[in-house]
């Protein structure tokens, strides 16, 4: 991952599929640990609008690529590693 790139986990509370997909992210093995901001939706409307049917989406900046749910460790890895 280059210098200056950030990832956000889209996200709200009492989501089953949101607990489901931080498990994978938490456990997927990196060389370098890569920080996330983790970020619930419910707390902008345009978020919301943006993101409510389509949460947990892992989300990379300043390149813009989502990576939507269901996803897996190797997708995530995959994910990160081709931007």
């Amino acid at each position: 991952m280059s210098t200056g790139t950030s990832l956000y986990f889209y996200i709200t509370e009492n989501c089953e599929l949101c607990e489901q997909a931080e498990q994978i992210l938490v456990r997927t093995p990196l060389e370098t640990p890569i920080p996330v901001d983790v970020v619930d939706i419910s707390e902008s409307e345009e978020l919301v609008e943006q993101y409510g049917e389509r949460i947990p989406v892992l989300r990379m900046e300043p390149e813009g690529k989502e990576l939507d749910w269901p996803f897996t460790a190797e997708d995530v890895i995959a994910f990160l590693g081709n931007h």
